[in-house]
């Protein structure tokens, strides 16, 4: 009797601790699918990562899909970073033009599941031929050739990077209007953070006398526009451009001719001919970061897109005064 007893009671515990055990494997699960539930949003490179993550705080995970310290005008996806795409909610870029490989990446998205987003949408983008015939009077543009060729390099204006910004707010309201209110309000305390870097740079070069500056190449001339600065590159558009020997005899006589005492370079490409030139026309070297890309180490470090603008503005100041 006795044993048929605790046959009984050991059947009832088995019982009870099959049902706690699916019980604790369905909260595991509850938790796990609450973590996954916020939303996936996927940037291409650091400036698009670091707006996104602004307006979307504490309400998802934000992701860049160019790693970490590459150069972004020469990426292209490899079917793993597609697959990444597929797996997001919103999918955030800066333009056709900077990031030439979205179009055919977007043939095969489900725009119904992930929300596409052009930050720079708003934004005319500048010819720059148009850009160079601007201030091609000075010597260093005779006979330089005009290629025709958008510059995306839009979010290096604080004030084009606020309509970036309200780009993304925008896209994350439509797709998700029950958190309107959160998205409208870190959007809000990131743009008055940009206002405040615009409202820098104008007094900073607010009676500046000499306004031209020379740089690694042409990614900042939204910015010398937006402060009537004259940005006079070195390469194109992309960083790995070389320019040819008319180009650099060019440059030298730009250089004497304007009293340019700094040259800009880069930190995360070729800065040989920049190098070069300093050396050749005695001028001092600068960095001046176009944001294209921070390495894991500069962002363990804190730098984010507000304090290398600062940085650039405390270097642009050494040229420009």
């Amino acid at each position: 009797m006795k044993n048929k007893y605790t046959r009984v009671m050991l059947g009832i515990v088995a019982v009870l601790g099959i049902i706690l055990l699916a019980s604790c494997g369905k909260a595991t699960d509850s938790s796990s699918n609450s973590k996954k539930s916020g939303i996936k949003v996927m940037t291409t490179f650091y400036p698009m990562y670091d707006f996104a993550k602004n307006v979307v705080g504490d309400e998802g995970t934000v992701e860049m899909l160019i790693p970490a310290g590459s150069e972004p005008h020469d990426y292209e996806p490899s079917a793993k970073d597609l697959a990444k795409l597929t797996d997001a909610d919103v999918f955030v870029y800066n333009s056709k033009a900077m990031e030439t490989w979205v179009p055919n990446a977007l043939e095969n998205l489900d725009k119904k599941k992930v929300s596409v987003v052009e930050a720079s949408q708003s934004i005319q983008l500048v010819d720059r031929a148009d850009e160079e015939q601007g201030h091609e009077d000075t010597d260093a543009h005779d006979g330089h050739n005009h290629d025709h060729e958008l510059d995306p390099h839009v979010w290096l204006d604080p004030v084009l990077a606020q309509k970036e910004v309200e780009a993304i707010r925008d896209a994350l309201v439509k797709k998700y209007p029950d958190k309107k209110a959160t998205f409208q309000t870190n959007a809000d305390k990131y743009i008055t953070k940009l206002k405040e870097l615009d409202e820098a740079y104008k007094t900073a070069f607010a009676n500046a006398k000499n306004r031209a500056f020379v740089t690694q190449h042409a990614a900042f001339g939204y910015l010398a526009k937006q402060y009537h600065l004259i940005q006079e590159p070195i390469a194109g558009i992309s960083p790995d451009q070389e320019p040819s020997p008319s180009r650099l005899a060019e440059l030298k006589k730009y250089i004497t001719a304007n009293g340019v005492s700094v040259i800009y370079f880069e930190s995360t490409a070729s800065s040989k001919v920049a190098k070069t030139l300093a050396s050749e026309t005695n001028v001092e070297l600068a960095v001046l970061n176009p944001l294209e890309s921070l390495t894991k180490k500069e962002q363990s470090a804190g730098k984010d897109y507000l304090s290398v603008m600062k940085d650039n503005l405390a270097a642009l100041k050494k040229s420009i005064h």
